[in-house]
C-alpha cells in the first residue's frame, strides 16, 4: 500500500508541476498578445487583458476604449511612433490573497518629437481563473496608496516588482 500512495503522491506532483509550467508560459504568451495589440492598436485586446477594476475606473469597457483611440490619436498626430513592444519575461507565480500572480518584464521603444524613448517597465499579471486568460496592470500604479486601494483593495505581495527605468536619446540625422 505504501508504494501506491508513493505512485499517487508522484503523479499528483507530476499533474501540479505540469499545470503550474503552464500558467507561467500562458502568462508569457498573453502578454505577448497584449504587447503585440498595443503595437497595432487593436484596443479591444488591450482592454480584454487589463484587469476589470481598471476599466471600471474608467468608465466601463466602452469609455475605455474610447480615452485609448483619442490618446494614441493624439500622440499620433504629434508625431508618436511606437517602434517597439517586447516582453522579455515573466517571474515566477505564485498563489497570493487568492490570486495566481506574476510579474512580467517588457521594453518599450518610441519616437516623439525627436527623441527615442526606451522604456524597461513591469507589469504584474493577475490570472483570470474564470476565463482562462491572464489580466494586466502596470505594477508601479501599485505603489500609489490611494490608486492601489482603488484597483486591487488590502493588495499584499511578496513578488519584487522593481522601479521602471526609462530613457531618452535625441535622434540624430
Amino acid at each position: 500500500m505504501n508504494r501506491v500512495k508513493k505512485i499517487v503522491f508522484l503523479v499528483i506532483i507530476a499533474i501540479s508541476t505540469n499545470l503550474f509550467s503552464q500558467t507561467k508560459a500562458d502568462a508569457l504568451k498573453d502578454a505577448k498578445i497584449a504587447s503585440n495589440a498595443t503595437l497595432n492598436m487593436d484596443f479591444e485586446t488591450v482592454l480584454k487583458h487589463t484587469l476589470p477594476s481598471i476599466l471600471e475606473m474608467m468608465g466601463g469597457k466602452d469609455a475605455a476604449l474610447n480615452v485609448l483611440k483619442q490618446t494614441f490619436n493624439g500622440m499620433k498626430a504629434q508625431g508618436f511612433v511606437f517602434e517597439k513592444a517586447d516582453i522579455n519575461g515573466v517571474s515566477e507565480i505564485v498563489k497570493e490573497q487568492g490570486q495566481f500572480r506574476c510579474v512580467i518584464e517588457g521594453f518599450n521603444q518610441m519616437v516623439m518629437s525627436g527623441q527615442r524613448i526606451s522604456s524597461k517597465s513591469y507589469l504584474l499579471g493577475i490570472y483570470n481563473e474564470v476565463d482562462k486568460y491572464w489580466w494586466f496592470l502596470e505594477a508601479k500604479q501599485l505603489k500609489n496608496t490611494v490608486l492601489s486601494e482603488k484597483v486591487l483593495p488590502n493588495f499584499e505581495t511578496q513578488l519584487d516588482i522593481p522601479e521602471d527605468d526609462m530613457k531618452l536619446e535625441p535622434i540624430e540625422d
